[in-house]
């Protein structure tokens, strides 16, 4: 009996038809206006369980930032643009693109090439993680209130595609501050100098390659360090959904603590910090791990009110302060 009542309630249930195996041919011949593909979108992403955690936190908002990309246009779009028809080619363009992001958890700024940080537009490739730091705050936000001086000198530490170093070179007046963008990646490297010449900065913002301060002068200190370094520990590179394994691990991975590259820098940053500059530093969910294995440090936490946390920041007393604690992990130049 029970057999059959369950066989019933099945039969009730609402199914939702399966997107067809040719995305690119239904989009082209049955939908017409941009709302019509970036609704289909939507829908297609949500029935395929992409993640989202590159810059969106909605379907919606994810599929906008895919199509309108795709047609040379910037999110979110106005009422006039969104009922505008799109050509077959344009359809097309966007099919292939999204049967990627699903299929393959392409992230969609690697489709795009293009992502967004501190309101900039900057060039993104594989060859760097996509833009997503709450630093962004910060820096739109001058740093206060703890950074109470205008900074002249400013090292940009793991810079990738040169979002952070790129993003305070437009807070600060160009004539007043020199930014190294300094990273171990020639790939990233390559990227970064994309985006300086893209805003006409190369006199403003220097990359360098360097495995974190190594070919960086003692002599020539900071106001101001800003470090986003790899700090994913060998658990979460585990579970992280497949869309950041599309992200080169160089710029994520950071040992079985997160905190390889860390120890490092606090090793290290005293000897190049101003004596009243200050340094940032973001861990991430390597948070816990970092409290927990230096209990004698008193880590100040920036509170951010658009989101994110892990970032933590210091002066130039605080690091000779905890220096004992770290001295242990400076490297031999």
């Amino acid at each position: 009996m029970n057999d059959i009542v369950d066989s019933e309630v099945e039969k009730r249930k609402f199914r939702k038809e399966n997107f067809p195996e040719d995305v690119e041919a239904e989009i082209v011949s049955e939908l017409e206006t941009i709302n019509d593909v970036v609704r289909y979108v939507t829908s297609y992403m949500i029935e395929n369980n992409v993640y989202l955690g590159h810059g969106t936190d909605s379907y919606w908002d994810e599929a906008l930032y895919l199509v309108l990309c795709l047609i040379n246009l910037d999110p979110p779009g106005d009422p006039e643009t969104m009922n505008a028809k799109l050509t077959d080619r344009e359809k097309r363009n966007i099919a292939r693109a999204l049967t990627i992001r699903v299929r393959d958890r392409i992230p969609t700024a690697y489709l795009t090439n293009r992502a967004w940080f501190c309101g900039i537009e900057f060039y993104v490739d594989e060859r760097v993680i996509i833009p997503r730091s709450p630093i962004g705050e910060l820096i739109n936000n001058g740093f206060a209130p703890y950074l109470r001086k205008t900074p002249s000198r400013i090292l940009d530490m793991c810079t990738g595609s040169g979002c952070i170093a790129l993003a305070c070179a437009n807070k600060y007046s160009a004539e007043d501050v020199s930014i190294d963008a300094v990273d171990i990646s020639e790939d990233a490297l390559d990227v970064c100098i994309r985006n300086i010449y893209n805003y006409g900065l190369e006199d403003v913002v220097i990359p360098i390659k360097s495995d974190l301060f190594d070919a960086l002068n003692e002599e020539d200190k900071y106001d101001l360090i800003v470090c986003n370094p790899p700090y994913v520990d060998a658990a979460d590179m585990d579970d992280m959904p497949e869309e950041y394994h599309a992200e080169p691990e160089l710029a994520l991975a950071a040992g079985n603590d997160g905190l390889d590259l860390v120890k490092v820098i606090m090793a290290e940053a005293p000897y190049y910090l101003a004596d009243d500059g200050l340094i940032f530093v973001e861990v991430g969910n390597s948070r816990l791990s970092l409290e927990a294995e230096f209990p004698e440090v008193e880590f100040r936490w920036v509170e951010f009110k658009n989101g994110g946390d892990g970032v933590f920041v210091m002066t130039y007393d605080d690091l000779i302060e905890y220096a004992p604690y770290f001295e242990q992990y400076r490297r031999e130049k």
